[in-house]
């Protein structure tokens, strides 16, 4: 009997340069969270996957490419943690919530993130590109899980998913910023919650930590 052929994956070169831009992300993402993406410097992302300077910079020549490719690389995890691409309508809005209260234990990438998405609406920055394609992304992915979820009865009347899920990213931007001005005035996972618990006929579940 026939069976299906194994899919190989990268090997030689190719596959030690991958594993070496995966380490040089993963350590960013660390880097970024813990310092911001200001105090976090490329030297401190290189000594922590052991490479000289000179090594890092031949993978990611720019401090801007590599501040890019680690917000990538931030939805990317996300992305699988989440199940993202697979979640049905009311799990990734659940989603939402979930990843909101991930993000208040990085201050440091949420910071990144606000900072080079009000800086990349010029369209020459090197980012511009990557915020229009996030946004269209999520916007229509969101939009998609609201009209699941009102397909099967579980938005309240009157709600149209497309202006909802408009809303919503706007609420969970607008609240980064809030909360990165003054951490104690804003509990950005209490307001995500609280906004989506208005639209749905069964309440979502709450963290941990608020349960």
């Amino acid at each position: 009997m026939a069976t299906t052929p194994k899919t190989r994956g990268p090997r030689g070169p190719y596959a030690k340069t991958r594993a070496t831009k995966q380490k040089i992300l993963d350590a960013a993402l660390l880097v970024f969270a813990e310092s911001g993406f200001r105090s976090g410097s490329l030297r401190e992302v290189a000594e922590r996957v052991g490479l000289s300077d000179a090594g890092l910079l031949h993978h990611y020549p720019t401090k801007a490419a590599l501040l890019i490719a680690t917000l990538q690389h931030r939805d990317d995890v996300a992305t699988r943690d989440f199940h993202v691409d697979t979640a049905d309508g009311r799990s990734l809005i659940q989603n939402m919530i979930d990843i909101t209260e991930r993000n208040m234990n990085q201050p440091g990438v949420v910071e990144l993130y606000c900072t080079l998405s009000a800086e990349a609406t010029t369209p020459d920055h090197p980012a511009h590109g990557y915020f229009i394609e996030r946004y269209d992304w999520v916007r229509d992915l969101v939009t998609g899980a609201f009209k699941q979820l009102q397909a099967e009865g579980g938005l309240r009347d009157g709600i149209e998913p497309r202006s909802t899920a408009i809303h919503l990213v706007s609420l969970m931007d607008g609240l980064q910023v809030q909360w990165l001005l003054n951490r104690d005035s804003v509990d950005m996972t209490v307001e995500v919650k609280r906004y989506l618990d208005t639209l749905v006929i069964e309440p979502f579940r709450a963290p941990d930590r608020l349960a």
